[in-house]
């Protein structure tokens, strides 16, 4: 595996030249992750920003009552990591497990900020990422506080339909802030209607 679908990726936002594209190579490193395991737990320092090549991967919180509660899924050409834990250099609150055997891309601090310095192209890609990402937690925040949990399960539907297949009914539930019984009962009444 190579960085080619991460290069990929960059291109479709900003064309790389061939420099821009060789310190790419260098500074992210591939890593394989069985189902189940752990990228980063609560109580560690989140030392990489990740891209997925292949495979999917949640993020999650437990609370003190011992609940999981996801705040993101990640499929291929998305990225994951604790931002304010990765930049802050302080223990996560947050977990991130595989849902899938994946394949993911991972840079350091040190290297990405390098790669800003250096390359300032950079900057204005990661920072369209996190302006896209910040709508999407905005929006996210708005349904949260205005939808039904039926309403939430039909555009969590519409918006991520390559997720359909690949994420359980109870990780769905725990994302849409409901139960797995509750999201039961929403499906068996769309279905029937």
């Amino acid at each position: 595996m190579s960085t080619n679908p991460l290069i990929d990726y960059f291109n479709n936002i900003l064309p790389l030249n061939e420099e821009e594209k060789a310190f790419v190579e260098r500074i992210f490193k591939e890593r394989r992750v069985k189902r189940r395991q752990f990228i980063l737990q609560d109580g560690d320092i989140c030392k990489h920003n990740t891209f997925v090549v292949e495979g999917c991967l949640k993020m999650y919180f437990i609370d003190r009552n011992g609940k999981e509660h996801n705040l993101l899924f990640a499929i291929e050409n998305w990225w994951i990591g604790d931002i304010g834990s990765f930049h802050s250099e302080e223990p996560s609150q947050l977990n991130i497990e595989a849902l899938e055997d994946s394949v993911i891309l991972q840079s350091r601090k040190e290297d990405q900020l390098k790669l800003f310095v250096d390359y300032p192209k950079f900057n204005r890609i990661f920072r369209m990422l996190a302006e896209n990402a910040m709508v999407g937690l905005q929006q996210r925040t708005i349904q949260n506080i205005s939808s039904t949990a039926e309403e939430r399960y039909v555009d969590f539907l519409k918006r991520y339909p390559q997720f359909f297949n690949r994420i359980s009914n109870v990780q769905i539930a725990s994302y849409l802030g409901v139960t797995p019984e509750f999201l039961s009962a929403i499906r068996k009444k769309i279905a029937k209607s």
